[in-house]
């Protein structure tokens, strides 16, 4: 009978290496010790194995399914699958949406309620919600090549197969179970991590209790010869690895002893082999993933409120910081403006040529009430003709447009309205200002298309300060910067214009070229606050990195807090922004928005998306008008508490 395990040959991006039973390392992944220190822990482990039973009966204590485990004798693998981005797609915090410091924030469990990994609402509103999602089996959202390991699994009579994950047994049990189900996979077991485990253990990581979990398995079904775990972060790839080459010692050390008169082992040293399989991150729906970290938010302000948990703790509330506003471009019209100047940019890899062509910018930052009145308000429609093409240096690429009608009022920056398409690494978009020769374009090739005016935002978490402003508010604190990295950074800009309190520049309008004055503000940029595995998206559970405490952070998040914070976001209608847009990036061009004057060193690149096809901002999360509509049996840790789910930032204003 064909095997999980040949199989895996077909698994390109899943890398493979098997565990010798030799060399200790106790040491490698616990830290430092004393060899007598770890030859004592070993000892009392060994010890306490011995008066230990283990049964399939004791093992099924740690299922959350209500079925019989196979006898020990007919099992002869154990096949070990993880679950978040291993076997799911699990969700992930868009970095297109949230700055750096916030990501970090949301990846560790520093809210009250714990955040994004510990609130199962997250994971239930994956792709259309749970209503839609479980009778079409999540469909698009599994790894198509573990779930085929899965079913050679479930096919090998001797095989025991294993669903693991570090998320709580109290919070997702029945969830990931339903999930399971509707996608017609069988487990042996289906294992979350329990607040206390069934000999009265508590665990301080996942790592901790999946290996204690491994551990009892193994001497559970001592006659298995090979054991294979499917993981997707690298960190836990080292650890079990190192896990089970100090396991096998052990059990070589045991059965040495037992020559010599002592307790024999319980078996014999396992074939063990961790699979890392390549993280495929996915992202919600834009709308939904801001209401929901809303609701988390709330959730923890009302346990702040109510004097529950560390009372150092802040009310948080989400902001944005405004890049720029500008007249955004559609995306399919961005792929048709670079479709013009295709030809003419040279070959380079994406690092060292950025592609943008999303807008006409306006002015950096926030735009001033007069100027807004100017160009009709937020939301405003404006349609434009492509009349150029023009070079710098062959390092900015740009095409001029016109307003239509050519009469119409508008308001730009600069002396030609003109579109960045392109930019070498460490160019500058203001230098777009410095083209002369702009190239007519054949009647054949100018086309006209239509802008939204609207903003580029991301937004950020951060604690409640009443007495800040609302414009102070669209401004990240200075105590939550952090420095970046050389690849981190967007390109350096002319810190000449585009600023609400200081300092002078010119606004160029069809109507004359009128003048006004700004300030800079403080910008805050994405950041690297890594989620989970690789590519920066930092980590699931126990990572230090993203602490929030009053307004900064350790691990290079802002302030004492982390990497990441947040607060409720400010009503735009305040600003004349109803019905306008919001920049996000959610295209195939993977590019920086295009940024012609002063801006922060780092940009989420992004896209407008027009009103007409924005999914429609949630309703408030109250009981009388759920998110998740009320489903009889549904179970109740997806219904929102009374009076928690309030207060979602209004995204249909902005996306």
């Amino acid at each position: 009978m064909l095997c999980a395990r040949f199989a895996r040959v077909s698994l390109s991006p899943i890398s493979r290496r098997a565990m010798a039973p030799s060399g200790n390392a106790y040491q490698a992944h616990h830290g430092s010790a004393s060899a007598a220190a770890v030859l004592r822990a070993n000892g009392k482990q060994q010890h306490h194995q011995q008066q230990r039973s283990y049964t399939p009966t004791a093992m099924n204590r740690w299922s959350v399914l209500n079925k019989t485990l196979p006898p020990v004798e007919a099992i002869s693998a154990i096949h070990v699958y993880d679950f978040d981005n291993t076997l799911f797609k699990t969700p992930l915090p868009n970095p297109k949406l949230w700055n750096g410091p916030t990501i970090g924030l949301l990846a560790n469990p520093d809210l009250l309620n714990g955040g994004w990994w510990h609130d199962s609402r997250i994971l239930a509103a994956t792709g259309n919600g749970i209503l839609k999602e479980e009778p079409r089996g999540w469909e698009g959202w599994w790894n198509e090549k573990v779930i085929e390991l899965v079913q050679l699994s479930m096919k090998q009579k001797d095989a025991l197969t294993v669903l693991l994950t570090g998320r709580s047994e109290s919070g997702f049990a029945d969830l990931v179970k339903r999930m399971v189900a509707s996608r017609g996979l069988e487990f042996d077991m289906v294992s979350l991590k329990p607040a206390v485990g069934p000999d009265g253990q508590r665990f301080a990581s996942t790592m901790i209790f999946k290996q204690v979990y491994l551990e009892t398995l193994m001497e559970t079904y001592r006659n298995a010869k090979e054991i294979r775990v499917y993981e997707d972060r690298p960190k836990h790839v080292k650890g079990f690895r190192d896990f089970m080459t100090d396991y096998n010692v052990r059990l070589n050390d045991m059965a040495a002893a037992a020559n010599q008169g002592g307790p024999a082992p319980n078996r014999q040293p396992i074939t063990a082999e961790v699979i890392h399989v390549a993280e495929l991150g996915t992202n919600l729906d834009p709308v939904i993933e801001v209401a929901e970290v809303q609701h988390l938010i709330n959730t923890h302000n009302a346990q702040v409120a109510s004097r529950q948990g560390d009372q150092r703790r802040d009310k948080l509330m989400i902001k944005k910081t405004v890049f720029y506003t500008g007249y955004l471009i559609k995306p399919e019209d961005t792929s048709r403006l670079l479709t013009l100047v295709a030809p003419q940019l040279p070959r380079a890899s994406e690092s060292e040529l950025k592609v943008h062509a999303n807008n006409i910018m306006i002015c950096p930052r926030p735009c001033p009430h007069s100027i807004l009145e100017k160009v009709g308000g937020m939301g405003s429609k404006m349609k434009w003709e492509v009349v150029g093409l023009g070079c710098f240096e062959n390092n900015v690429w740009a095409a001029s447009v016109r307003p239509v009608p050519i009469t119409a009022k508008y308001h730009t920056d600069n002396k030609t309205p003109h579109i960045v398409l392109a930019l070498r690494k460490g160019a500058r978009p203001i230098d777009a200002s410095k083209i002369q020769n702009w190239q007519p374009l054949p009647p054949d090739q100018a086309f006209i298309f239509e802008t939204t005016v609207g903003e580029k935002i991301l937004f950020r978490i951060e604690a409640e300060d009443p007495s800040e402003g609302e414009y102070e508010s669209l401004f990240a604190n200075k105590a939550s910067k952090r420095k970046h990295t050389a690849d981190d950074e967007a390109p350096s800009y002319s810190r000449g214009g585009g600023n609400f309190q200081n300092g002078k520049r010119n606004f160029h309008s069809q109507a004359g070229h009128s003048r006004g004055g700004g300030g800079r503000g403080n910008g805050n940029g994405n950041g690297n606050g890594g989620f989970r595995g690789n590519s920066g998206r930092g980590n699931r559970g126990n990572s230090r990195g993203g602490g929030f405490r009053a307004g900064g952070g350790r691990g290079g998040g802002g302030g004492r807090g982390g990497k990441h914070s947040y607060h409720s976001l400010d009503d735009p209608g305040k600003r004349d922004n109803s019905g306008g847009g919001m920049s996000y990036e959610d295209s195939s061009h993977a590019a920086p928005s295009q940024q012609q004057q002063t801006q922060p060193t780092q940009q989420p690149y992004t896209h407008y998306q027009p009103p007409q096809q924005m999914v429609p901002p949630p309703p408030p999360l109250v009981p009388s008008a759920a998110y998740y509509p009320q489903v009889p049996q549904a179970p109740p840790v997806w219904q929102p508490p009374a009076g928690q789910g309030y207060g979602a930032p209004d995204m249909g204003s902005h996306y």
